[in-house]
């Protein structure tokens, strides 16, 4: 007698090995998890937009590893929520919110002063919070809203904290950039995209910007024991690409979406990098270089022009009113 597996059994199995086999493809494209120990016990690390997405992953990983985490966020509700969750599923209780809003040198500034008040240290700052490819718009003081959002406003609360990450050293500054920095350049004679504006421009200066800073803040970092390093998080499946066409139109969202889905970077995936530029020990020393999948990257020529950082240096502490 020849016993046979009833046909909901053999659909059952192979719709189970075909979700597997999803999962582990997601899981091979994604990159491989960071997988060091280090403990970030008594440190104190401020991630900025830690709402959603990679931010909120890099948070709950640096509470996992008993890091005071202070979430620098724009919107404190949904930033409340995010570290409700966050604070039960690491054990952690040192998770703060800090209203921060990145296009606003204002709340960038009281930001700052409550940190450099009530905080003892700070060992780790991630600029994280980003915008892209946004319909033209400006910040709080008219600058262009990537531009204002993605550099300067990060680096506007880098330089009003760094006398208390110096304090702390040995501290680490890390910019969240991205391959999108190779296709751009830095408009001298439009910076604020007055005269012409391309989305897609607009976000490859920012993300060059990032570069062109991590560059020169490490140069002037030098010996001081604080390291500045960037990074390209991989392409993402986040809430980053609100502003983009794909993910505004219904058609997309039910045929593309799940495509994307499958072939993009979990935000989980997409944190690892700058998950390892925080806690590797091996990097304590290493300074204005650009990573990708948790190791050192090539970069644009334009990100390398030294007499560009410097001139881009000198206009961002104008524009921020630091000079």
């Amino acid at each position: 007698m020849t016993w046979k597996l009833p046909k909901s059994v053999i659909g059952l199995s192979a719709f189970g090995s075909f979700v597997g086999g999803i999962i582990l493809f997601k899981e091979v494209i994604g990159g491989n998890k960071y997988t060091g120990t280090e403990s970030m016990i008594g440190k104190t690390v401020i991630i900025t937009g830690t709402n959603t997405g990679i931010g909120r992953e890099t948070a709950l990983e640096m509470a996992k590893r008993r890091a005071r985490v202070i979430m620098a966020c724009r919107d404190l509700e949904k930033c409340k929520e995010a570290r409700k969750e966050i604070a039960l599923e690491s054990r952690n209780k040192y998770i703060y919110c800090q209203e921060c809003d990145l296009a606003s040198q204002e709340s960038i500034r009281n930001f700052a002063k409550k940190i450099n008040e009530k905080e003892e240290r700070v060992d780790v700052l991630i600029n994280n919070a980003g915008v892209m490819r946004c319909k033209k718009s400006a910040t709080k003081e008219g600058i262009e809203l990537q531009l204002g959002t993605n550099h300067l406003g990060h680096f506007l609360l880098t330089n009003l904290l760094l006398d208390k990450i110096k304090a702390s050293a040995p501290s680490r500054i890390i910019n969240v950039s991205s391959v999108a920095h190779k296709r751009g350049k830095i408009n001298f004679d439009d910076l604020n995209s007055e005269k012409t504006y391309d989305e897609g421009d607009a976000y490859a200066q920012s993300k060059l910007a990032n570069i062109l800073f991590t560059r020169e803040l490490a140069e002037r970092l030098e010996g001081s024991g604080v390291t500045c390093n960037a990074l390209h998080p991989g392409i993402v499946f986040t809430d980053i690409g609100r502003h983009m066409s794909i993910n505004n139109s219904w058609v997309a969202k039910v045929f593309l979406h799940p495509i994307l889905w499958l072939f993009l970077k979990t935000p989980r995936q997409g944190a690892q990098t700058t998950i390892y530029l925080a806690v590797n020990e091996d990097l304590e020393n290493v300074s204005g270089k650009y990573f990708s999948n948790k190791t050192e990257a090539g970069m644009s020529d334009a990100a390398q022009d030294r007499e560009a950082g410097k001139s881009f240096w000198a206009v961002s502490e104008s524009w921020m009113h630091l000079a």
